[in-house]
């Protein structure tokens, strides 16, 4: 019993960025340009595993809520909200797999199962774009020295959630796949809007105080996830603009060939800006590599999703375009981060039994404008103060 509650004490929504990376493995596994008949049921595998790992992440988050009922503090705390934004991307990597996995075959409940789970997904979306800036503006103590990316966190979720949309509209007709489509804009522009500036400001705080610490290097690949992600949805949405809009918005003509020109050409725009993060990235895990051992953590997951991301944008740039290039750069992404997969994986669930990624976290609200911090909720070093590597 000490156990399971050393598990739920210990438990975070950090953990929901395992579905994320889970259910992008397995959405663009599904969809790798060299179709096979083992590749799509290798996917469908994913993916189910996906909804089970989802399913159970979500319970165990709910019972330590009821049991602590501190989720307030974890709102409050500097590093351990920032994930919250997880958990309604990781449900749409469920609403992607359901409709590329069983759109071939049909189901007539689809369609309304995905809507539902998008609208769903829409207001936890809104909740974490909204919320946690707020309360990083308003509660928190932060300070650009301690600044990470995964600031960016909760704002991605919008962004995310439009991309999902655009899918969700492509198996719907009328004005209800056109409200979707439009909702879906309205989502990336202030989600893209809102990660750009903070992506700026994390770009200063690498300039004045260089790379992260070793715990927390990975994270250097975050700012690549809501850029490849709105470049992937962006393009489906102009996709789905154009089909839809000229019979939707006669009103406005030519509206639906534009926005999917549009699409197109500012989605090939924000790819190019993901390939100058990806390579920096790169370059600071190798170069944080070289000079000590980057030790495993939750926070390894990031590779997962970003690369994803940025993956997802590949493809559609060559479904689009019909460019070799993007076609071979998809298939070699896909492979990598396949491999990259099972390696996290395997380290999850070893240092999971271990206890080791069970640690307690110290969710006692900081010292803020409108908080009082004893010693006891004071971090236990400064190392644990600036590197949040634990947490996410």
């Amino acid at each position: 019993m000490d156990d399971c509650r050393d598990i739920l004490r210990g438990f975070n929504p950090a953990w929901f960025t395992a579905t994320m990376g889970t259910g992008i493995t397995g959405v663009l596994f599904y969809g790798f340009p060299y179709e096979s008949a083992a590749i799509h049921y290798i996917s469908m595998g994913i993916a189910l595993f996906n909804v089970l790992l989802f399913v159970v992440l979500s319970a165990l988050l709910t019972v330590r809520t009821v049991i602590y009922r501190d989720f307030h503090r974890i709102m409050l705390h500097p590093q351990a909200s920032m994930p919250l934004g997880a958990i309604p991307m990781g449900l749409c990597t469920i609403i992607n797999s359901l409709i590329s996995m069983l759109k071939p075959y049909h189901p007539p409940w689809i369609p309304t199962l995905v809507l539902v789970l998008w609208c769903i997904d829409v207001v936890l979306s809104l909740l974490s774009c909204l919320s946690v800036p707020f309360l990083l503006t308003s509660h928190q103590k932060q300070s650009l020295k301690t600044m990470n990316a995964t600031w960016i966190l909760p704002v991605v979720p919008p962004v995310v959630a439009a991309a999902s949309g655009a899918l969700v509209a492509s198996i719907h007709s009328g004005w209800t796949a056109n409200t979707i489509v439009l909702v879906s804009y309205v989502m990336w522009a202030m989600g893209v809007g809102i990660a750009m500036m903070l992506m700026t400001i994390y770009l200063l705080r690498l300039a004045l105080y260089k790379l992260p610490a070793k715990e927390a290097i990975v994270s250097a690949f975050i700012p690549l996830g809501p850029l490849g992600q709105s470049s992937y949805g962006i393009q489906q949405l102009g996709i789905e603009a154009r089909r839809l809009f000229p019979e939707t918005l006669a009103k406005v003509p030519g509206i639906g060939e534009f926005m999917y020109c549009f699409g197109f050409a500012t989605g090939l725009l924000i790819w190019s800006l993901g390939l100058w993060w990806l390579a920096h990235a790169i370059y600071s895990v190798l170069c944080t590599r070289k000079r000590s051992h980057v030790p495993f953590n939750l926070g390894w997951w990031a590779f997962i999703f970003p690369v994803g991301t940025f993956t997802s944008a590949t493809g559609s740039l060559y479904a689009m375009s019909g460019y070799d290039f993007f076609r071979v750069l998809d298939a070699i992404l896909i492979a990598g981060i396949l491999a990259l997969w099972i390696y996290v994986m395997a380290q999850t669930v070893w240092y999971a039994w271990s206890g080791a990624l069970f640690a307690p976290v110290a969710v006692a609200a900081p010292k803020s404008r409108h908080s009082h911090q004893t010693l006891s909720d004071a971090p236990n070093s400064k190392e644990e103060e600036e590197d949040p590597a634990h947490l996410v």
